[in-house]
């Protein structure tokens, strides 16, 4: 009865077998190529069944997914959960049994909470002063607090490290006022609070984004109607705001925890070994006799995840949509001098701490002689030209340069495609498709790379032989959710009327698409390339995994090696990184300047 249906409905038949065909290309144990065969296999079938635009971008973009991430991620949950073909949790509980991995699991917690407290306790009243109160320099120094995103922590734990060394610059400047007597051990037993307090400096301004939008949210009524009631403005602020806000601070606050628990660059410039990502670093060349690596990067996904779940599960049941959204302006209270005064001094405190590892790589990149004093005896501007070119950095920056530019290119190609389906196909399968491309964003890069290491050993793919391939992936992969929202910005903004009336004269949806759709959305995909490209260009964890070899280094895997020589390694190193900076920092304001308000969107 099932085969005559099946006989007279092909399509149902043609697509239960695509996906079958598609199952079986995600199992590890084929190889590469065997793979790769399956899934043409199942694209052409595809094509076979429906021959539209729609099937042929969906299919494009399961197939990429399916290689590039769900692949690697099944791989790692069969080494972490089967031993020998049987399913097994003893590997998971090993890494609980082992004192050491039980106290990085514990540390890593420990960080990822702190580091939350600390982003929340700085960015709560900047974010509130920034919605509710209206002063001169409020959109500049709004602007300012944004500055530790030019920079990844990883880079600003070289200044830190600068400032905080036994005879750095902040023991020597006490010990010269006479404050203390000895230096202070910083890196020592205080390496915790150090990586703590630099990663707390780099991610607050997400948090605060996530903040002012809540708070910018919140009807402005309801303040007015307490306020008449008697309740003083800290009743308000405990009883109102910061309850109908509480979706946008836990959603900021998940992104902070998954963020700390899973960074790798920062732990690893202070040295500081007790945490979970150095130990999945540590077990990368004996990934393949060791388990342990797997169950860890196992338990790291199960974590962010989960992280990421309860945060999708929070903010949909506690809805706290009104029926008016929030005129700011016509409610910003207007604070006499001294409390002007007051806020706009805390806004440039904050400013001024955030930005001091970004000042100590500066300073470090123009020092010349600089022994046991706080600050350099003489400046030059030879580690400039030395970081352009130095054997190491100029193949590193041309590298960076060729694999965020195609990474960029592969994204706007797909990005586009998917954006367009989300927005134009009214199939349930769309809106799957969507949240399976943002999947990355719950997936630390830590977690992508070893699957990445791991599954593809052996391939033409395999990093161990060359990393340019796999990394220009990588890269694709991690900021393709970044096209995505763009695209679909811009895609939402244009009434789809324009395509079809096209189509009505004749044109097919390609062409509408190419002459009509996308000339209007330009603006969104230049300011999504430029996010892709210049975030590429400075990723952490996936280019000190990957990158194994010499000449396959991207900048920050140039940075780190740099940072370990003697001489002048370490000013080289802190040099490239300024170029990093000013890249990076023209690169976001020209992104600003296209998206205008719609920029914090991409970091929510």
């Amino acid at each position: 009865m099932i085969c005559r249906f099946l006989m007279k409905n092909r399509s149902v038949a043609i697509h239960i077998l695509r996906f079958f065909i598609y199952l079986t290309a995600l199992i590890p144990g084929f190889g590469l190529y065997i793979r790769l065969l399956t899934l043409g296999v199942f694209f052409f079938l595809g094509f076979i069944a429906e021959k539209n635009i729609f099937s042929l971008i969906r299919d494009s973009i399961l197939v990429f997914l399916a290689v590039f991430l769900f692949y690697p991620i099944i791989f790692i949950l069969r080494e972490g959960f089967f031993d020998q073909g049987h399913f097994t949790l003893s590997f998971l509980f090993s890494i609980f049994e082992n004192p050491l991995t039980r106290n990085a699991i514990g540390t890593s917690f420990t960080l990822a909470i702190i580091t939350v407290i600390i982003s929340f306790i700085i960015s709560v009243p900047l974010a509130y002063f920034t919605v509710k109160s209206s002063f001169s320099g409020k959109a500049f120094l709004a602007g300012l607090i944004l500055l530790p995103l030019i920079l990844p922590p990883f880079v600003g734990a070289i200044g830190a490290r600068q400032l905080l060394a036994r005879f750095g610059t902040v023991n020597l400047f006490l010990m010269n006022i006479g404050i203390i007597s000895s230096p202070i051990d910083f890196l020592g037993q205080n390496k915790f609070w150090g990586v703590a307090i630099l990663q707390s400096l780099h991610l607050f301004p997400i948090m605060y984004l996530n903040v002012v939008s809540a708070l910018a949210n919140v009807d402005p009524n309801l303040e007015d109607a307490a306020r008449n009631m008697g309740t003083p403005p800290l009743g308000i602020f405990r009883k109102i705001l910061m309850p109908l806000s509480a979706p946008g601070v836990f959603a900021g606050s998940i992104i902070v925890f998954i963020w700390a628990f899973t960074d790798l660059g920062t732990p690893l410039v202070f040295e500081y070994r007790e945490v979970v990502p150095l130990l999945i670093f540590d077990r990368i060349s004996d990934m393949g006799d060791n388990p342990e690596g797997f169950a860890l990067v196992v338990m790291v996904m199960l974590i962010s995840l989960a992280s990421y779940s309860i945060s999708r599960i929070f903010l949909k049941k506690h809805d706290t949509s009104m029926l008016s959204k929030n005129r700011s302006s016509a409610r910003e209270w207007k604070p006499p001098f001294i409390a002007a005064l007051f806020i706009r001094t805390l806004f440039i405190i904050v400013i001024v701490i955030s930005i001091l590892p970004h000042l100590a790589v500066i300073l470090t990149s123009f020092s010349g002689k600089w022994f046991m004093t706080p600050l350099p005896e003489t400046l030059t501007t030879s580690h400039y030209s030395t970081a352009l070119s130095h054997e190491l950095t100029v193949p590193s920056i041309t590298n960076s340069i060729i694999y965020a530019t195609i990474a960029t290119v592969l994204d706007l190609i797909l990005g586009i495609g998917l954006a367009w389906l989300v927005s134009r196909s009214k199939k349930a399968s769309a809106r799957y498709l969507d949240i399976l491309a943002m999947l990355p964003l719950a997936l630390p890069g830590i977690v992508i790379a070893f699957g990445y290491l791991a599954s593809f050993n052996g391939s033409f793919l395999d990093p161990r032989k060359d990393a340019m391939w796999i990394l220009i992936f990588a890269y694709s992969v991690r900021r393709l959710p970044y096209i995505l929202r763009s695209a679909h910005a811009g895609f939402s903004q244009v009434n789809d009327s324009l395509e079809e009336a096209a189509v009505n004269l004749g044109s097919s949806q390609t062409k509408a698409l190419r002459t009509i759709t996308l000339p209007l959305i330009t603006s969104n995909l230049v300011a999504g390339g430029i996010l892709v490209f210049c975030f590429a260009m400075l990723e952490v964890s996936d280019s000190l995994i990957l990158a194994l070899k010499t000449n396959s280094f991207p900048i920050t895997k140039a940075i780190y090696v740099l940072m370990g020589r003697v001489d002048d390694g370490l000013a080289t190193a802190c040099a490239l990184g300024v170029w990093s900076m000013v890249f990076l920092g023209i690169s976001l304001m020209l992104a600003n300047s296209i998206l205008g308000k719609k920029m914090g969107e991409l970091f929510r």
